[in-house]
């Protein structure tokens, strides 16, 4: 029987990890600077969708820098296998992994988030927590083991969360772009019969847009991390040859 998956809401559980970076106690130090951090975990070390999903996150390593967030993979392997997995990386794709990667062979750490398949007794799913500075769960992805992540989705769903707490905001469908509202942030519904009316007012002068009184919106956002959303989403439906002219680092043999 898995794990115990942890709860969005919760705190991340405490653990002491070993990684190919040394020895971390998590989440403390991943967030004892103010940072959030990406956990994502994978199947197995030297597998082919394993390969492409950890170039892509060192592709997108400074975008989630700017963010203030820090990223660090999982699997079952050790930590020899996942330097040497890092070397082959570097000398056959010509990219550089500079996060760490936990090493987990007996399974202990998986078990505890509740990321070992149901068909497979060693390995892990493709998982994705996404903690915050207070160290708690904010989101959690799962995708089945042959199945990618689609990196600049998880940058949209950090700043989406980011700007949602700093508004104090509902973040839409497909934000920023979504089809009712564009790029509005959904102001949380009234608790009272006097906020409600209230809140049509506001509509009413302006202040704010509404359907009803349940569903009223406003545009809080920044531009620059409106367009900063937008360019995860044009560089996710670029075509590789696009991508590879931007990244002439990455040389596929």
């Amino acid at each position: 029987m898995p794990g115990q998956i942890p709860l969005i809401g919760e705190k991340f559980p405490e653990m002491t990890v070993m990684t190919d970076q040394g020895t971390l106690k998590l989440p403390d130090d991943l967030i004892k600077d103010g940072s959030w951090f990406v956990l994502f975990s994978h199947p197995a070390d030297f597998t082919p969708v394993c390969t492409t999903e950890f170039v892509s996150f060192a592709l997108r390593y400074e975008d989630f820098q700017k963010l203030g967030v820090k990223l660090i993979g999982l699997s079952v392997d050790s930590v020899f296998s996942h330097i040497k997995w890092k070397e082959w990386i570097e000398k056959h794709v010509g990219v550089k992994i500079p996060f760490p990667i936990i090493a987990d062979p007996q399974g202990a750490v998986a078990k505890q988030l509740g990321l070992i398949h149901a068909e497979s007794s060693t390995h892990t799913v493709r998982a994705v927590f996404i903690v915050d500075s207070r160290g708690v769960i904010r989101t959690i992805l799962y995708y089945p083991l042959e199945l990618g992540r689609l990196i600049d989705e998880i940058l949209r769903i950090v700043r989406a969360l980011k700007t949602g707490d700093a508004y104090k905001r509902a973040v839409p469908a497909d934000w920023p772009n979504n089809q009712i509202i564009g790029e509005g942030l959904i102001i949380p519904p009234p608790g009272t019969e006097e906020e409600a009316k209230a809140r049509i007012e506001r509509a009413k002068a302006g202040e704010i847009k509404c359907l009803d009184w349940w569903f009223c919106w406003d545009y809080p956002a920044k531009p620059e991390e409106v367009q900063e959303v937008r360019s995860y989403l044009e560089r996710a439906a670029k075509k590789p040859e696009e991508l590879l002219a931007e990244k002439a680092k990455l040389h596929l043999h």
